[in-house]
């Protein structure tokens, strides 16, 4: 829910007292926001079948907007993957600007506005590393193409309540992706059929 801040009241309870100021205990520690509170919003990737076309795109979208890129690699076999996040306008305007430079170089394409917030941070590193008994249970979803994987993954988190521990696109993987969950066992296993069944 959206939390309002009120301004700290001051008391007297005489004419001749100080005021007391008695503030609210802040939302979060040391009044600092979650990082899934600050994650972009949107989430988008290309794949190419040439190096070449590939760096020329990846060009065109740094400088169309200011978008964070995730990941800017060979995968196999032979294809070349971008990878990038920001918030959903610019996202979208470098997503424009790089496929208009890919053209028939594109093999797959993904546009995700307004992607779950753990994803994001699931390709930035910030796994949830919990030990075995905290994990209750844990899923395993894999595709054969990174860009469904992806939109399975956004999927699993967002109709059940678990939680990402892990997801791997990069290359080494034979051109494929997968992520792990984990949380209650029914949730759990919502999250693996959706995921499955957004895969196709």
């Amino acid at each position: 829910g959206i939390h309002k801040l009120h301004h700290r009241q001051s008391i007297r309870r005489r004419p001749d007292d100080s005021p007391h100021f008695h503030p609210r205990a802040a939302l979060y520690p040391g009044g600092l926001l979650p990082h899934y509170l600050t994650m972009p919003e949107a989430l988008a990737l290309i794949e190419f079948n040439s190096l070449a076309r590939g760096l020329r795109s990846l060009d065109a979208l740094v400088k169309r907007a200011p978008v964070q890129v995730l990941e800017a690699n060979l995968i196999e076999p032979g294809r070349y993957l971008i990878l990038f996040a920001g918030g959903v306008a610019e996202v979208e305007e470098s997503f424009d600007a790089a496929t208009e430079v890919g053209k028939s170089a594109i093999v797959d394409r993904m546009l995700l506005p307004q992607v779950h917030p753990g994803l994001v941070g699931g390709l930035r590193g910030l796994e949830d590393v919990r030990s075995a008994d905290e994990m209750d249970t844990l899923g395993v979803v894999e595709g054969r193409h990174v860009a469904r994987t992806l939109l399975a993954c956004d999927r699993s988190l967002k109709d059940a309540q678990v939680r990402l521990s892990g997801v791997r696109v990069a290359g080494g993987l034979g051109g494929k992706a997968y992520y792990l969950i984990f949380g209650p066992q029914h949730d759990v296993e919502v999250a693996v059929e959706v995921g499955v069944s957004q895969l196709g």
